[in-house]
């Protein structure tokens, strides 16, 4: 298995890790497929979110892969009035990472970094490696010290 720029981040840090492999599927990048494909519940598997304030600049939100990011909870935890999702085009030129394989770690640039606190409650959470078709399990705690992340309630339930 291929160590990704984010593994290799967390081995800089002396996190540890596990890396899992899945079946990519073109068609549906969602988070729910990826648990569905590794057979993770769902309530592990985080989603990276790159997101646009109009007083700060660009910042990252990791929610639940089954919720919605709450923009409004977004902007009062980033110190914006306002914020938006990036349009898709910007993704890889802005972070050097692709939809389906975007990671908190190992971006082009620092970004501010926000974990929902529901990952608190999990031992152990998934988040994509850097590359589609692999995952990093860890423990949010670790999560926050590679990525100089705050805790804040910025995801809401889609159930």
């Amino acid at each position: 298995m291929k160590k990704t720029n984010a593994a290799r981040i967390l081995d800089r840090l002396k996190i540890s890790y596990e890396l899992i492999e899945y079946e990519v599927d073109e068609s549906d990048l969602s988070a729910v497929h990826v648990a569905a494909t590794a057979r993770i519940q769902i309530d592990q598997v985080y989603k990276t979110l790159v997101l646009e304030g109009d007083k700060t600049g660009n910042f990252v939100c990791i929610i639940p892969g089954g919720d919605e990011i709450d923009l409004k909870k977004a902007a009062i935890v980033s110190s914006n009035k306002k914020v938006a999702m990036i349009p898709m085009k910007d993704l890889e030129p802005l972070t050097g990472y692709i939809r389906g394989g975007c990671s908190p770690l190992g971006m082009k640039k620092n970004f501010p970094v926000y974990i929902d606190i529901s990952a608190f409650d999990q031992p152990a959470i998934y988040i994509s490696a850097g590359v589609r078709g692999m995952q990093i399990k860890l423990a949010p705690a670790d999560l926050v010290i590679a990525c100089k992340a705050n805790k804040a309630a910025i995801a809401t339930e889609t159930n």
